[in-house]
């Protein structure tokens, strides 16, 4: 069996479940996540241990990226009983604005290790270019 030293963990939990903190569809727990830019792209990884692959749901509409996911309970196996509980199952849910300087097209995603990561390509319109200048030999003066 398994034994806590810490007294008020209980007490945490215990105000946890009674403040509603695990997931529910009308009422998702934010997942924590880290952005960044690398090279031409936006890497988002989302932490999800624990979830199936198969429970993730992703969609893009209007530049708003929707991230779903939902960690449901084990089912207990050969008349095993849980002990302790403490990682949260339930619904969880994530949005994020992409700019318009972003390809929602060109996402993909990759889920390991309970980390799932997005890579969105920055847009062409958005790279940065070279404008040439152009000049013509012939100058006029303006008089006033």
């Amino acid at each position: 069996m398994l034994m806590r030293t810490d007294p008020f963990r209980e007490l945490d939990r215990l105000t946890q479940q009674f403040l509603a903190t695990t997931g529910t569809w009308t009422r998702p727990t934010p997942m924590p996540l880290d952005a960044y830019r690398t090279g031409d792209e936006y890497v988002i990884c989302f932490d999800l241990p624990g979830v199936d692959p198969q429970a993730i749901d992703i969609d893009v509409e209007r530049n708003m990226l929707t991230v779903k996911a939902e960690r449901r309970p084990r089912p207990e196996a050969d008349g095993a009983r849980m002990e302790l509980s403490e990682r949260p199952l339930g619904v969880f849910s994530r949005q994020v604005m992409l700019s318009d300087t972003l390809d929602p097209d060109g996402i993909t995603a990759d889920y390991d290790a309970g980390v799932l990561t997005l890579r969105i390509p920055v847009a062409e319109k958005a790279k940065p270019r070279k404008v040439a200048i152009s000049h013509s030999g012939d100058r006029k003066q303006i008089r006033a």
